[in-house]
């Protein structure tokens, strides 16, 4: 019987919880460790998925990707539990998946018919402003903390407590560096936008 913990992430039957040990093990190409990582985590993954994507055959698409992904990319964990790390990946695949989807709804619609909606989510319009353009390059310039802050509760759309238990700190820590981050952010686009137009946009 697989242990639960309160964020929903499973806890191993033998009491170790060293997911960085693990993935220090896929670094080396463990695959065994690889599997024991997915038994621990893939089972709180697909219902989290599952929340956000009502088709079945995407969620496990994507949780495939997830650990593909974390194969090919354990080595920059920077050690510690896994369960944030592997949700930010698990997210971005999704919305991968669903922004292929859409592009193939609109290049191919059913012939006598209507094109499906393909407006893209808000999900999807606040992950592409956090890595493509001004918002992207300025995210890029704030601390990685404060980063990861804004894309569990942002990006992930996390609660508070959810990002706490996720990233390993505290609730308060989180709502802080939610404030921080936001802050950093705006200053860092305030910057972005006089390198871009030193003359403030003057003939």
């Amino acid at each position: 019987m697989r242990l639960l913990r309160p964020s929903g992430e499973p806890r191993a039957e033998d009491g170790t919880d060293d997911d960085g040990a693990l993935l220090r093990a896929i670094a080396r190409g463990d695959a065994a460790a690889l599997g024991t990582l997915h038994d621990r985590h893939a089972g709180w993954l697909h219902a989290r998925l599952t929340r956000r994507c009502p088709d079945p055959e995407t969620v496990r698409d994507v949780l495939q990707d997830t650990f593909v992904t974390v194969w090919q990319s354990a080595a920059s964990h920077r050690g510690g539990e896994a369960g944030g790390w592997l949700w930010v990946i698990a997210a971005r695949r999704l919305v991968d998946a669903q922004r292929i989807r859409t592009r193939a709804d609109r290049a191919v619609p059913a012939a006598g018919t209507a094109a499906p909606s393909a407006a893209p989510s808000a999900e999807e319009h606040v992950l592409t402003g956090l890595e493509f353009g001004d918002v992207g390059a300025a995210l890029d310039r704030i601390p990685p903390e404060l980063r990861e802050v804004l894309r569990a509760t942002v990006v992930d759309g996390l609660t508070t407590r959810e990002a706490a238990r996720l990233l390993g700190i505290p609730e308060g820590t989180v709502k802080t560096r939610a404030l921080r981050a936001r802050r950093e952010l705006r200053a860092a686009l305030a910057r972005l936008t006089t390198e871009s137009d030193p003359l403030g946009g003057t003939a």
